[in-house]
């Protein structure tokens, strides 16, 4: 039996102000002392009070891709998320170990307290989609602070900084200047989405959403051979996941095999328009997209007009 359930807008958390306190996480692989200290530099000229949890610079001693151990990347994330004096949870890196740590969290107490911003991209794609579900909170898939393509681009800097300040200035997303749409089409719809090889491994575990029907899916990935992709797009398909879908835009394919004839070959046959490079994901200058708010996509265009500022 197909799911009946539908995407939907989620609660958003109030905008950032000058003074504001943000939390800085490590939920996955480990981070580089010195684009950390790059990133808080940023953060300090925004005016902003960046707080590091204190695991952020760990390593596991065994395994030396996690930013240390799972109970402690999950106590770090609890404790900012659940502290009334931060305002936002910005994460350092992406890399590996969100799934890990996810199921140790206590979402009781955490849909205790009250919304606030959070950020990230890559594999805080798992956090994304449990943020949406268990606590139906909107997050934003955006530049993370310890990341290479953060710390060098204007644009992406810009864009984060208006959206976390002043939302209702990039209320109207652009996507990449000249390029048009693989699917030509207009559609409405809630954004949903993240990395698509970690969408693919969420599908099927416990608390994980079941269906992105109505939504406006956002996909991309990074370092991945066209096999792959196919599998992870399959893997959505086969499960019922992309079904009744109104949209998609997708993003950077960085470090990827060239992947258009595949896109148009999964995709094109859900009906729906699909923008073909939305200037999201692991791209230099990657935009800050929020997930879980309403919007219409004019794929012919490449813009993304939300009805409401993705932050309160």
């Amino acid at each position: 039996m197909k799911s009946l359930h539908q995407v939907k807008s989620l609660v958003r958390p109030d905008r950032l102000a000058p003074g504001a306190r943000v939390a800085v996480v490590a939920p996955s692989g480990p981070v580089p002392e010195d684009r950390l200290a790059a990133g808080l530099d940023i953060l300090r000229g925004w005016d902003l009070e960046p707080v590091v949890a204190p695991h952020v610079l760990d390593v596991h001693e065994e395994f030396t891709y996690l930013a240390g151990r799972d109970a402690d990347r999950a106590a770090d994330l609890q404790r900012a998320w659940c502290d009334p004096g931060i305002d936002a949870v910005l994460c350092a890196r992406g890399g590996y170990g969100a799934q890990r740590m996810v199921d140790l969290l206590d979402w009781a107490a955490m849909r205790a307290t009250r919304p606030k911003v959070f950020v990230g991209y890559s594999d805080i794609t798992a956090l994304h989609e449990a943020f949406a579900v268990r606590l139906g909170v909107s997050t934003l898939h955006g530049p993370m602070v310890a990341a290479a393509d953060f710390l060098k681009s204007e644009r992406a800097q810009d864009h984060l900084r208006a959206t976390l300040f002043a939302p209702e200035s990039v209320q109207v997303i652009h996507g990449v200047e000249g390029v048009g749409a693989l699917v030509p089409g207009v559609a409405r719809g809630v954004t949903v989405g993240g990395c698509l090889s970690l969408l693919a491994a969420d599908l099927g575990t416990a608390h994980a959403r079941v269906s992105a029907r109505g939504g406006l899916v956002c996909l991309e990935d990074v370092g991945e051979e066209a096999y792959r992709i196919d599998r992870y797009l399959t893997q959505l398909l086969r499960g019922g996941w992309l079904e009744g879908v109104s949209g998609i835009l997708l993003g950077s394919w960085a470090e990827c095999e060239p992947v258009r004839e595949l896109l148009v070959e999964r995709l094109g046959g859900l009906g729906v328009p699909v923008v073909e490079e939305f200037g999201f994901g692991h791209g230099a200058g990657a935009l800050t997209l929020p997930l879980g708010v309403a919007g219409r996509l004019d794929a012919g265009a490449s813009t993304l007009s939300l009805d409401v500022p993705a932050l309160g």
